[in-house]
């Protein structure tokens, strides 16, 4: 959080919790109070705000996800889980408790408007409708799901279901380059392929994914995803003019295929400039680079 602040990002984080011990807070009892210290701290922030951050099923007991619930409803934030993303989680849920992920959350009272399901990969049909009759949030990550084998999410049947969808990129760990416009680029032709058809997940529909559904995701769309009246500054200006962008028929076409993250030159955050001709400004970017080095070799 302070080094998104710093950096003049905005972001809403939160600390992962399970059933054992973590090396930010210690035993699994104190993830909790940790939590809702983060909240306390940053409340009424500009740029940050903080989530409750149940890690998934398989690392989380019911009372841990009912606990996680209570303090995303105390302070009013949103809840997000790993949800059926692998079929060996699935698998584990229905031995552990007899149902799936997805049954098993509405179950125990946490399948609302204010969950935000990440990957979703593994679902029923009955999963399915249940998700949109609950209204939660799908966050779509399809290059983490492809490097993991995890599956295909189905995303086509998910939006006919009247979900939410949009896009994420995991971690690094599953997905390297945390590139956004190399995600709408997989998403968009990932799902034409598993269709086997080219109209599918068109490029103004993945591009909204990424912005305004983004922003419907978090609960912030009053405040952003798209460029209104009223609506706070956050803006990325592409530069057009690289060979491979040219010649310009189709913005949705070439935002998704043709471009990448390296073409936006110019980042604007609630109206402040951070990055301008890929200068940032906020931070030393060298300076930055050589901690993250350091940090790494103590790792190692």
């Amino acid at each position: 959080a302070r080094a998104a602040k710093k950096a003049g990002m905005r972001a809403l984080v939160g600390e992962v919790l399970y059933d054992f011990p973590s090396p930010n807070y210690g035993p699994p009892e104190k993830g909790l109070i940790y939590t809702q210290e983060l909240i306390q701290r940053w409340q009424g922030d500009p740029l940050i705000s903080v989530m409750v951050e149940p890690h998934a099923l398989f690392t989380c007991s019911p009372r841990l996800l009912k606990d996680a619930k209570d303090i995303a409803e105390r302070y009013n934030t949103p809840l997000i889980i790993h949800l059926s993303e692998t079929k060996n989680e699935v698998e584990e849920v229905i031995k552990r408790y007899g149902k799936t992920p997805v049954c098993h959350l509405n179950d125990i009272g946490l399948l609302d408007d204010r969950l935000i399901a990440i990957h979703c990969v593994n679902l029923t049909p009955y999963d399915m409708g249940l998700l949109g009759e609950r209204d939660v949030k799908v966050v779509h990550c399809p290059q983490s799901n492809m490097k993991l084998a995890s599956g295909i999410a189905p995303i086509p049947h998910l939006l006919e279901k009247g979900v939410t969808l949009s896009l994420g990129t995991d971690g690094p760990a599953s997905n390297n380059d945390l590139d956004m416009f190399q995600e709408m680029d997989t998403a968009a032709k990932l799902h034409k392929f598993h269709a086997q058809d080219p109209m599918v997940m068109n490029a103004k529909q993945v591009v909204r994914m990424a912005t305004i559904e983004g922003a419907k995701t978090l609960g912030l769309e009053i405040h952003m995803g798209s460029i209104e009246e009223g609506k706070k500054a956050d803006i990325i200006i592409v530069d057009l003019n690289s060979p491979h962008l040219i010649p310009l028929y189709d913005l949705y076409s070439h935002l998704v295929y043709a471009a990448d993250g390296s073409d936006v030159i110019t980042s604007i955050i609630n109206g402040k400039i951070i990055m301008k001709d890929r200068n940032i400004l906020t931070f030393d970017i060298k300076e930055a680079i050589e901690r993250v080095n350091q940090f790494s070799q103590m790792i190692n």
